[in-house]
């Protein structure tokens, strides 16, 4: 379904870059093995998420030697795909009015970095880094891309989406986004994730149950008109008990077009790029080309 949506960049995880339990040095978390070569016709964009806690421990000099660490091991991994280079690279950080100065510190670094010259250096967004536009400040690059979902709150039990939510988009960017100053692309959410409770208390988020796990009526009743669910035996595969509860978050193409369709009323017509994450076979099954390419046209 890719290559079908003429798809023209990949963004790619590279790995994370946090602290390890007990670490004080900040190190690659799960980097990328790639096991088969990108195609010919699609460019790589390299992202590293940084944990935006590492900056509270970090000063200039160390904050340098990130990016300094950085660039080698990206540009092996980018080798690895098959890709000779990369026009452009993406920081991923969460970050916060406390990280940052740090982090805008290590934007502003990595584009005087002789290696990256010919490289260009973008971020992502938040919805409340937009809203929030005096404390969150303004990352010092000439784009980034604004992540539309994961905007509710996950840890708390009832019946809402905490991926995305007309509502909290309606809040946090109505009236804000035309007078951002900076190139905006926009990613659109196309995963579900299955969240459990205990005694109403959040479990964390399981990998160990499918659909078909809920569809099954001996193991799971229904909560009418929700998407909760309720364990009828012990789940051991899944490390769950008798009466947790799962919610089931995914997204469907009629949101995906409304939120496609006020994100567009909203930038009044700038360009953008649209990135769908993530295009992992699992989920790419829950949609089809006609599907995204619905989508696509609402902007």
């Amino acid at each position: 379904m890719i290559q079908d949506l003429k798809s023209n960049t990949l963004f790619v995880r590279i790995m994370d870059i946090d602290f390890t339990d007990g670490g004080i040095e900040p190190v690659p978390i799960s980097p990328i093995s790639f096991e088969q070569t990108l195609p010919s016709n699609q460019a790589l964009v390299p992202v590293v998420f940084i944990n935006q806690r590492i900056f509270t421990e970090l000063d200039s000099l160390q904050i340098r030697g990130i990016a300094h660490k950085m660039i080698p091991f990206v540009s092996e991994k980018v080798k690895q795909s098959e890709k000779e280079d990369f026009k452009e690279l993406q920081i991923d950080c969460d970050w916060t009015k406390s990280s940052r100065n740090k982090f805008f510190y290590l934007l502003e670094y990595l584009q005087k970095i002789p290696e990256l010259n010919e490289v260009t250096i973008t971020t992502t967004l938040r919805l409340h880094q937009v809203k929030n536009i005096q404390s969150s400040g303004i990352p010092p690059v000439k784009r980034a891309t604004l992540m539309c979902y994961n905007m509710g709150n996950l840890r708390q039990f009832g019946d809402h989406n905490s991926i995305l939510n007309q509502q909290d988009l309606t809040t946090y960017l109505s009236g804000t986004l035309k007078d951002y100053p900076l190139e905006l692309d926009i990613a659109l959410p196309l995963f579900d994730w299955y969240v459990a409770f205990r005694d109403h208390q959040y479990i964390g988020i399981s990998k160990y149950i499918d659909k078909s796990d809920l569809d099954d009526k001996s193991l799971f009743t229904r909560n009418p008109k929700t998407e909760l669910f309720i364990l009828n035996q012990d789940l051991q595969k899944a490390n769950l008990k008798k009466g947790d509860v799962i919610r089931h978050e995914f997204i469907t193409k009629e949101q995906l077009i409304a939120t496609a369709k006020f994100l567009n009323k909203e930038l009044q017509g700038k360009e953008k790029r649209i990135i769908f994450y993530h295009l992992s076979p699992e989920v790419l099954s829950n949609y089809n080309y006609a599907d995204l390419q619905e989508v696509i046209a609402a902007f």
